[in-house]
């Protein structure tokens, strides 16, 4: 079986955490040197269009994605491009060092927000040049202005990571049910599963992870509700989150969500989906790839639930593509992204990503549509995915330390273990979150 990764889910300790707790110089000049073999002479002359990307696919992502990379044929005049990968492991330092050192890419993917933490640096170039060119129209709904930060692009998308309701198709027929369609049928859904030993609400919540967090979020934003008001301020002990977590609760209460998630690794969650311990999950796009070919046609996408009130919502993060002031220039920097931009859909045609991609000509391609799971998955979840930031209009640099910080996962793991009273939980959550957002 071929392995997978997950940049946002199983790598989320690591794609995601602490870009904002450590600033361009926390690095330091030894771990410059311990990543010598990233530095201005290793992947191009001064003049090169440098390209840092991560993994982001399956094991034959990168090679696909180099190749497009170097298959940029620059106009008379200005430089090629040159590609390097960048792992998950110590990418916070890696991007930091090279930024305080003005050795860095010229282009770069990385983690959701890391453009707004060096764009306070002044690391960052804006994008509002080359996003006036692109086809607005071929963007989903919301993805273009979500790269926005006080009247400014900092950022171009090119794929979505969101949370989206997974069911064994096999399992749930043998309970009797039918796919969730809302809260109702989701707590009824649980309980006959549980009838079955089985698990109706899998959780990924171990101190590493922030796969948890997401999924409580998802549930949050599917009640209207969220971690920060209009304006960007915590905003967590509302009467929508409060009924929420009384929701989660319950399901605590009847082992649809069981105690020992508290821990659960990702892989940890997926032995679980594997053996139909665990029924349903809220969990990232192409996870039925984790599983043996005979089994992946019974890991099913459900439609979104219909929360309480009619709400409809699930966590979303929009991977984007950056580019920097290290720079041979910003022409340079616009020509190949560009370049990059128009020909990425090989990325899906090969089917080395399983993200959602955020362009519509690629979600029409027929590689895509045959995927009735991503199908679904771009019609009916991409509409209703939220940030972290959810209810306020724009992104915040502060973002980047709530996702990769302590506050959610703690918060999460007292949901898991019935630890106080939901408003009490929520409290903690609003202090967490104060301490980060200043």
């Amino acid at each position: 079986m071929t392995t997978r990764h997950y940049p946002s889910t199983i790598e989320s300790r690591l794609s995601r955490r602490g870009v904002l707790g450590l600033g361009a110089g926390a690095a330091g000049a030894a771990l410059l040197t311990a990543c010598g073999s990233l530095g201005p002479g290793s992947s191009g002359s001064a003049k090169t269009v440098k390209f840092w990307d991560m993994m982001w696919g399956l094991t034959g992502y990168t090679p696909v994605a180099k190749k497009l990379a170097l298959g940029y044929k620059p106009a008379s005049g200005r430089p090629k491009a040159s590609y390097q990968y960048i792992p998950w492991a110590n990418f916070v330092q890696t991007f930091s060092s090279a930024v305080a050192s003005k050795t860095g890419p010229a282009v770069s993917s990385g983690a959701s927000y890391q453009a707004l933490q060096f764009l306070r640096q002044g690391a960052i170039a804006p994008a509002d040049d080359l996003i006036a060119k692109l086809d607005k129209e071929d963007f989903l709904p919301g993805t273009i202005e979500a790269m926005r930060y006080e009247g400014q692009y900092f950022a171009v998308p090119w794929q979505m990571d969101i949370r989206v309701l997974y069911y064994r198709k096999s399992l749930l027929e043998r309970a009797g049910v039918a796919a969730p369609t809302d809260w109702d049928s989701l707590k009824a859904a649980c309980v006959a599963l549980r009838k079955q030993g089985r698990s109706g609400f899998g959780m990924q919540a171990g101190p590493a992870t922030t796969v948890g967090g997401q999924q409580v979020l998802t549930m949050m934003f599917n009640n209207g509700g969220g971690m920060f008001d209009k304006d960007g301020k915590p905003d967590c002990v509302t009467d929508r989150n409060i009924e929420t977590l009384e929701f989660l609760r319950e399901l605590v209460s009847i082992g649809a969500i069981e105690k020992r998630y508290v821990s659960y690794t990702d892989q940890n969650l997926l032995t679980d989906v594997k053996s139909g311990k665990i029924a349903m999950t809220f969990i990232a796009p192409g996870y039925e790839t984790n599983l043996p070919t005979a089994d992946q046609a019974d890991l099913v996408v459900a439609s979104p639930l219909s929360g309480p009130h009619g709400d409809k919502g699930a966590y979303a993060s929009i991977n984007n593509l950056m580019m920097y002031t290290t720079t041979p220039s910003q022409q340079d920097s616009e020509a190949f992204l560009t370049y990059y931009l128009d020909h990425m859909k090989v990325l899906w045609q090969k089917g080395v990503v399983t993200a959602l991609p955020v362009r519509q000509s690629i979600v029409d391609l027929p590689e895509f549509q045959a995927n009735a799971n991503m199908a679904k998955i771009a019609k009916e979840w991409q509409p209703v995915g939220k940030t972290h930031a959810a209810l306020s209009p724009t992104p915040f640099p502060a973002l980047n330390a709530v996702d990769g910080g302590q506050a959610l996962a703690k918060f999460t793991q007292q949901i898991i273990q019935g630890a106080g009273t939901p408003r009490s939980q929520l409290e903690s959550l609003q202090k967490g979150l104060e301490s980060l957002v200043k």
